[in-house]
């Protein structure tokens, strides 16, 4: 059964007065005047709310509060509370399931929460349903729904880092109009060492949802740790709104060089060798090379273009190079002048010049005459370094009939050292065959070149020439001649027509092979004779 506020209210002032007790009517929560719980007694179980009133306060309106409760059984035997029932617009209820049975001296808790749709004080209550002596408990609800302009900063706080000193880092800001209300900006200011806003002209006016963007800036000494904060006043809900500030200077800038020095070693006069160099700021704030002076003969730069600017920890790249000009032992220097707490750095330089090396060939020319075409000759040649070391890199030949081994790449030959090369030449027809052998190497003179000729010259055709005396018996019409490779046959045909004369020559017969030949004689009606005796011939290889 539902009981109305003020009926329940009276109803307990009456029960307390018959036992003695002295109660205060239930108040907002914060004036000073407790809120008590609601108690109703039978005889078994007994269900109780506290608090017994919940106070909302002001929440704006599209938004929500939370408050929680608890139900109590403060009797002796079980409760089961079968539904509740939530009045007042924006109220509900969550943390309860139903039918639900409560021990004696057990309790559950729930919330209720408050999302008002519109401004304006709103009522409500929660009504639950038991089987307790008395049936219906009730739970006042109260609160206010507010309009009003709510702003937000983002980001919220604002962190620099560090920064160099005398520089100035900015982060741009954004206030936004989080509330159902216009909201009036009427100050923005910036307090601690370092830090300003920069800003459009005040005041402004921002609707519901509307952002407007400003700027922070920090500008840090050298070593300096700063924090401050952007303080925002305006006709908001929250009328003051603060974004926390901190950032650090850093320290100077410091120069290092890696390699702190370049040993190029030997390098050939009329050669040059590069290495790479790298400057690093190991600083706290940025370090500006203006000048890099380069001394001693034949020692170089490239690539560094100047002025550098080297934010702390950024490095930059660059080459040395050595390019001798005469042989002896070089020394120099890279000066690097910059901003830089160490504003003169020195990059020691040193090399040693040495003669060029020549790559020669002994002879320069290899003439392989006349080689028959499916066979192959090789001649020997040699490689040898003069002056000073040489390093072959690779070889390529012009011609494939003409083939190189003996070594393989690379080939590193000292001054006055030598290696044999072998040349195959191999024709494929008949002809004047010609290439060459380029020799690349780091000599003075490069690439050294082998040249080659040679003569492709065709095999020879063999023949076997076959003669026998004619048959005596009368009426022979002609002959057939007979070869094979084994002694005493087996034997083939070898003449597609009737042989006529007593001669033939077989022209299929290849270089090297030993072949076995037998005739027989034929009659005018195609009558063949019994094989001749045998007789063997030799081919020559080739």
């Amino acid at each position: 059964m539902y009981i109305p506020q003020c009926a329940l209210q009276f109803f307990v002032m009456c029960f307390a007065i018959a036992t003695g007790l002295s109660i205060s009517s239930p108040a907002k929560a914060g004036t000073g005047i407790a809120s008590l719980p609601l108690f109703f007694y039978g005889s078994s179980g007994s269900l109780s709310s506290k608090p017994g009133n919940l106070w909302f306060g002001k929440v704006m309106v599209g938004s929500a509060s939370v408050l929680s409760s608890k139900l109590t059984n403060t009797g002796t035997s079980d409760i089961t509370i079968s539904s509740a029932s939530v009045t007042g617009t924006a109220y509900s209820l969550s943390g309860l399931s139903f039918p639900m049975t409560l021990a004696p001296g057990n309790s559950t808790k729930f919330q209720v929460t408050f999302a008002p749709l519109a401004t304006g004080h709103v009522d409500g209550g929660i009504g639950f349903t038991s089987n307790a002596s008395s049936s219906t408990l009730y739970v006042s609800l109260h609160g206010t729904g507010a309009s009003a302009g709510m702003l937000s900063a983002s980001p919220s706080s604002v962190n620099f880092g560090t920064a160099a000193p005398g520089n100035s880092v900015t982060q741009l800001e954004a206030l936004t109009n989080t509330g159902t209300s216009n909201v009036t900006v009427q100050q923005i200011s910036a307090n601690g060492a370092g830090f300003s806003v920069s800003l459009a002209a005040l005041p402004w006016s921002l609707a519901p949802g509307q952002s407007a963007n400003f700027s922070v800036s920090f500008t840090p000494t050298a070593g300096s740790t700063s924090s401050g904060s952007v303080s925002i006043i305006s006709n908001a809900y929250d009328s003051t709104l603060s974004i926390p500030l901190t950032g650090a200077g850093t320290s100077a800038g410091i120069l290092s060089a890696n390699p702190a020095s370049n040993s190029f070693g030997s390098v050939q006069v009329g050669k040059s060798v590069s290495q790479y160099q790298s400057l690093t700021n190991s600083g706290g704030s940025n370090a500006t090379i203006s000048q890099a002076n380069v001394s001693g003969s034949g020692f170089s730069i490239r690539g560094l273009s100047l002025p550098v600017t080297l934010t702390p920890g950024q490095s930059y790249t660059f080459s040395t190079v050595f390019a001798p000009t005469s042989s002896g032992t070089a020394s120099g220097s890279i000066a690097i002048v910059s901003n830089a707490s160490n504003s003169s750095l020195t990059i020691a330089l040193s090399g040693t010049a040495t003669a060029p090396g020549q790559l020669l060939l002994s002879p320069t020319t290899l003439d392989f005459g006349s080689i028959t075409v499916g066979q192959s000759k090789s001649l020997t040649a040699t490689l040898s370094a003069s002056g000073s070391s040489v390093t072959v890199s690779s070889a390529s030949t012009s011609n494939p009939e003409f083939n190189l081994s003996g070594f393989s790449f690379p080939l590193a030959l000292a001054a006055g050292q030598s290696t044999p090369l072998t040349v195959t030449f191999a024709p494929q027809s008949s002809g004047t065959a010609s290439g060459s052998i380029s020799f690349s190497s780091n000599a003075q003179t490069n690439p050294t070149i082998e040249t080659l000729t040679g003569t492709g010259a065709a095999a020879p055709q063999h023949q076997v020439q076959l003669s026998w005396s004619a048959s005596s018996s009368s009426g022979v019409s002609g002959y057939n001649v007979y070869r094979g490779t084994v002694s005493g046959g087996p034997y083939s045909k070898i003449n597609s027509a009737l042989v006529v004369g007593t001669t033939y020559t077989d022209s299929s017969v290849q270089a090297g092979q030993n072949y076995f030949y037998v005739t027989t004689a034929l009659n005018g009606s195609g009558t063949e004779s019994a094989y001749s005796n045998q007789v063997q011939a030799t081919v020559p290889s080739p």
